[in-house]
C-alpha cells in the first residue's frame, strides 16, 4: 500500500507523517501504558509514606470496582457496531453516498456525518462513517481523496463523542451505581442536565462540528490531486454473502424474526414506562437504559437472530482493550484515593492541593484541559482515564468553587482530542477502510492543531457562566 504524505507537502504535513511513523515505531501497546501507570502510581504512593502492604491491598481490592462500568462501555461499542452494520442502515449509507457532488464536498459531508453521529454513539459513528467512505470510494467519477475522507470519518471519536450521549465520564457521573465508592463522596452524582445538556456544552459541540467541517472542506485535495482508494491499492468493497442454505430444522428460529419481535415488544413496553415515570433526560442518562435501547434497535434492524449474532461477533475484537484495561484503571484509582500515609493523606489529596495551589477559578479549565490532553495520549480511554483523574481534579474544582458539571465537560472536550493522533481507537475504522494509521494521521494532526486553540479557549470563556454547586449524592 502506498503511504505517501498528504498532497499539501508543506512542513506541517511532513511533521505529521514523521510523528505518526515515530509513534508507530516506538509507542508500545496501550496496555503497557496502563501497566506503567500502575507502577508509577504505586511508587508515588510509597513516596508519600503509604505502607507497601496498604498499597498492595487497596490495589487488589479495587481492581474489580469498575466491572459494571467496563461491561457497560463494552456494550456501547457493540451496540453501535451492530446498528451501523444492519442492512437497513447499509441502504441508508448507500443513499447518503449519492449526495456529495464534489471531492471536497464529499470529505466535508463525511466529517459532518461522523461528528453528528458521534454525539449519539461513538461506536456507531466509527463504523457508520467508515462504511460511508467505502461507498463514496466506489463512485469512480467522484475522485475523492481516500485518506482525507478516512480522516474525516474519525472526527466523531476525535472531536464530538465525549460531548454526546455515549460520553464515558458524563455517563459514569450520572449513574451512582457505576461510580466507585471511593469517588462518590468527592464528585457526587451529576446528571446529564448539568453536563452534556447545558447550553454551554451544546454550544461547544456545535462550534467543534462547524470548525471541523470547514477544515475538512479546505484541507481535502481537489480531484486532480486526490489519491483515491484505487490509487492506494484498496480493493472495492465486497458485499457479504449470507445465502448459505439452511440444512437443519434447529436453524429455523435463527432465521425467524419471531423471537426478535417478542424482545422488541418487551423492551418497548419497558421503555415506555421508564420515560413516563421519570424525566426523559434522567431516563436516557442511565447507561443500562441507553445500551438496552441501542441493542434492541440493532436486533430489530438485523431482523433475524443469526444476523444479529454475526454482527456482535464482528464487534467483539474492537472492545478487547476496554475489557482488559479498565480493571487496571480501577486499581490505579483505588491506590490514589485509599492508600494513605500516617497523616491520613492520599496521593489524590496531594494532587488536588497541587492543582489548587497553581491555578485559579479563571485558569482552572485551561489547566485541566491541557493536562487531560497530555495524559490522553498515554491513556486513550475516556472512562478509564476519568477514574484516574476525577479524584483530584474534582476535589480541586470543589476547593476553588468551579462548577463540577463543567469540569466534567472540560475533561470530555479536551480528552477527545488526543484520539486524533493516537492509533488505539483508530483500529476498528482502519480495519474497515483497509488503511494504516500513517495514511490518515497527516490530516487528523491538522484537526488537532486547530481544535486545540478553539476548545481550550471556549472552555475557559464559558466556565464563568456556570455557578458552583457542592457534590450531591442524589
Amino acid at each position: 500500500m502506498t503511504t505517501t504524505s498528504p498532497t499539501a507537502s508543506g512542513p506541517l504535513a511532513k511533521l505529521a507523517i514523521r510523528s505518526a511513523a515515530w509513534s508507530e515505531r516506538w509507542f508500545p501497546n496501550t496496555l503497557v501504558f496502563a501497566l506503567l501507570t500502575v507502577a508509577a502510581v504505586a511508587v508515588a504512593a510509597l513516596g508519600i509514606g503509604a505502607p507497601p502492604a496498604t498499597v498492595a491491598l487497596v490495589f487488589g481490592d479495587g481492581f474489580w470496582d469498575l466491572i459494571p462500568f467496563t461491561m457497560q462501555m463494552a456494550m456501547v461499542a457493540i451496540g453501535g457496531y451492530v446498528v451501523a452494520t444492519a442492512r437497513p442502515v447499509g441502504r441508508l449509507i448507500t443513499r447518503f453516498a449519492r449526495l456529495p457532488r464534489t471531492p471536497r464536498g464529499a470529505v466535508a459531508f463525511v466529517a459532518a456525518v461522523s461528528l453528528l453521529t458521534g454525539l449519539l454513539n461513538w461506536g456507531f459513528s466509527l463504523i457508520f462513517s467508515a462504511l460511508l467512505v467505502r461507498r463514496l470510494a466506489d463512485r469512480d467519477t467522484l475522485r475523492m481523496d481516500y485518506r482525507a475522507a478516512s480522516a474525516a470519518a474519525y472526527l466523531g471519536l476525535g472531536g464530538s463523542w465525549a460531548l454526546g450521549l455515549s460520553s464515558s465520564a458524563a455517563q459514569l457521573q450520572a449513574n451512582p451505581a457505576s461510580i466507585p465508592k471511593s469517588l462518590l463522596p468527592i464528585t457526587g452524582v451529576i446528571p446529564f442536565r448539568e453536563t452534556i445538556f447545558t447550553w454551554q456544552s451544546m454550544l461547544l459541540a456545535g462550534v467543534i462540528v462547524a470548525v471541523c467541517v470547514i477544515v475538512a472542506f479546505f484541507s481535502a485535495p481537489p480531484a486532480e490531486l486526490a489519491r483515491t482508494a484505487a490509487d492506494l491499492g484498496v480493493a472495492p468493497d465486497q458485499p457479504i454473502d449470507d445465502s448459505a442454505p439452511r440444512t437443519r430444522p434447529g436453524e429455523w428460529l435463527e432465521y425467524s424474526p419471531l423471537l426478535t419481535l417478542v424482545v422488541v415488544a418487551l423492551t418497548g413496553g419497558w421503555a415506555v414506562q421508564q420515560f413516563a415515570d421519570q424525566d426523559p433526560i434522567v431516563a436516557i442518562s442511565g447507561l443500562n437504559t441507553y445500551n438496552l435501547l441501542f441493542l434492541t434497535l440493532g436486533l430489530l434492524l438485523h431482523w433475524r437472530p443469526r444476523h444479529f449474532l454475526a454482527a456482535v461477533t464482528q464487534a467483539v475484537p474492537a472492545i478487547g482493550g476496554v475489557l482488559i484495561q479498565f480493571p487496571f484503571y480501577a486499581g490505579i484509582a483505588a491506590i490514589m484515593t485509599k492508600a494513605v500515609n500516617h497523616d491520613g493523606h492520599s496521593l489524590s489529596t496531594y494532587l488536588a492541593s497541587a492543582f489548587t495551589s497553581i491555578s485559579s477559578p479563571e485558569l482552572f479549565p485551561l489547566l485541566i484541559g491541557g493536562y487531560s490532553i497530555i495524559l490522553g495520549f498515554l491513556i486513550p480511554s475516556g472512562g478509564g482515564k476519568w477514574i484516574i483523574e476525577a479524584p483530584y481534579v474534582m476535589q480541586s474544582a470543589t476547593d476553588m468553587g468551579v462548577n463540577l458539571g463543567w469540569t466534567v465537560q472540560t475533561y470530555n472536550a479536551a480528552e477527545a482530542l488526543p484520539n486524533l493522533i493516537n492509533p488505539f481507537w483508530m483500529l476498528p475504522l482502519l480495519g474497515v477502510l483497509s488503511l494504516k494509521a500513517r495514511d490518515i494521521v497527516g490530516y487528523t494532526f491538522l484537526y488537532l492543531l486547530i481544535l486545540l486553540t478553539v476548545v481550550l479557549t471556549l472552555l475557559t470563556l464559558l466556565a464563568p457562566t456556570l455557578p458552583f454547586h457542592p457534590p450531591t449524592h442524589r
